[in-house]
């Protein structure tokens, strides 16, 4: 199940930005900045009430004339309609319904989406009762705010939450890998997938997506059931934001939850770009397992140490997801695409792998002997006792004296050490400390 998402809509000016803020910012404490897609200041995760969700801010709908809805508004609203699980109808309650208001509203209702009215400028409640006007709209029991003085947006946001289907997103196939192919528009994304369904091997039937996503596509490999979802190229905010292709981009972070393996495709005549390791970023803070494509390999002047070097240039430049593989292919001449069903399985197979409590914790007490723990103020941190939990990612729970000793580089340290002994190769892993003194 993926986290639910909120949009904000409504007409320019009428405070999306400044309740986008409220919401996602630092001084009410309700959200973490995620690297990734939430660095655009466009998209955030945040949580209320124990409930995880990402906020959306929209550009402001604004039709030309009375008679008409200009494209570009259609367009708009439409995309957050179509992604959006609630939508938060901002309106200016200093102004009133207008009609631009009511044609909004008209779409809203249209779409089916749940749908809050948040009356925002109600800068206190003497002014309150000018929330009521709204009513006129037909939608939803107006909600009086204030985003910039924080007036209100408790209860709207424990009304939004409450909206929320536990049940949304879970799939029917839930025996099937399911393996997104991202990437920056043009990398060969649907060349990759035509080129793999045409392989003889494989058995497709195509299924309905839902209207946030591409249509998924199941197939078997060596008996094995697979469903494939393709994405639209992620842009740069400046080309995508207030643009189908940015709406493109958050459908995209979703298929990237759905799914438990990413194929991250690079165009080899480009390298590794700004925006290739900003999806980077996002595939490493969702948890999934991921393998790099370099594709249009064919198109590249080779010498005899070409794949290696860049290779290891890639590697820099994406650190973070150094466990990756790396496959350099042409998805147009189907050159080495037999190579990648094999590498997904075996990405598959470390991502969902668990290791017995015995060897977890003889590799880490071998990773202690070789390296001590950090210390702080003469208290040197010891870890007792290391668990697996959870697969997909493989989650392991250190057992320690004092998880605040706990450093960056001890982490990553034994991180490594338990990628040498056990693999976990295309795989992240997720360790998490606690003080053996906590009882849950």
């Amino acid at each position: 199940m993926t986290k639910p998402y909120v949009a904000l809509v409504g007409r320019p000016n009428t405070g999306k930005s400044t309740l986008f803020n409220r919401i996602a910012g630092k001084k009410i404490s309700i959200v973490e900045d995620t690297p990734g897609v939430t660095r655009d200041r466009v998209t955030a995760s945040a949580q209320w009430n124990s409930k995880s969700f990402y906020i959306i801010d929209t550009g402001g709908i604004e039709p030309e004339n009375k008679d008409t809805i200009p494209q570009q508004m259609r367009r708009q609203a439409q995309f957050a309609m179509d992604m959006a699980d609630v939508i938060i109808f901002v309106c200016d309650g200093k102004e009133g319904p207008t009609a631009s208001d009511k044609e909004i509203a008209a779409m809203i209702r249209k779409s089916g989406v749940k749908c809050i009215l948040a009356v925002n400028k109600i800068d206190n409640w003497e002014n309150a009762y000018l929330a009521y006007s709204f009513y006129d709209l037909g939608l939803a029991d107006p909600i009086p705010i204030s985003a910039e003085h924080s007036i209100g947006v408790a209860d709207m946001l424990d009304e939004a939450v409450s909206l929320f289907d536990e049940k949304q997103d879970e799939n029917s196939d839930d025996e099937a890998c399911k393996i997104a192919v991202v990437g920056k528009p043009n990398a060969g994304k649907s060349t990759l997938i035509n080129t793999l369904l045409g392989e003889n091997r494989l058995i497709v039937s195509e299924i309905a997506g839902t209207t946030r996503d591409a249509v998924d596509t199941k197939f078997t490999f060596e008996n094995e059931n697979y469903l494939i979802i393709d994405t639209a190229g992620i842009k740069k905010k400046n080309k995508a934001y207030s643009s189908i292709d940015y709406y493109a981009s958050v459908r995209a972070l979703r298929a990237i939850e759905r799914s438990d393996i990413c194929l991250l495709m690079i165009d080899a005549k480009e390298g590794v770009t700004d925006q290739d390791a900003k999806i980077a970023g996002m595939i490493k803070d969702a948890m999934k397992a991921v393998i790099i494509i370099i594709n249009k390999w064919d198109l590249i002047d080779k010498e005899t140490n070409t794949m290696h070097d860049m290779e290891k240039e890639i590697k820099k430049r994406l650190y973070f997801i150094d466990y990756a593989p790396v496959l350099f292919m042409s998805a147009l001449n189907a050159s080495r695409t037999h190579k990648l069903m094999p590498e997904v399985r075996k990405a598959m197979s470390e991502y969902t792998k668990r290791i017995s409590t015995g060897l977890l914790n003889d590799a880490v007490g071998d990773a202690v002997l070789m390296h001590s723990p950090p210390s702080k103020k003469g208290k040197q941190l010891k870890i007792y006792y290391v668990s697996q939990p959870a697969v997909a990612p493989p989650t392991f729970v250190f057992s320690v004296n004092d998880k605040q000793l706990i450093t960056n580089a001890y982490t990553k340290y034994l991180e490594g050490r338990m990628r040498e002994a056990f693999g976990f190769k295309a795989s992240p892993l997720n360790l998490i400390y606690k003080n053996r003194s906590e009882k849950n």
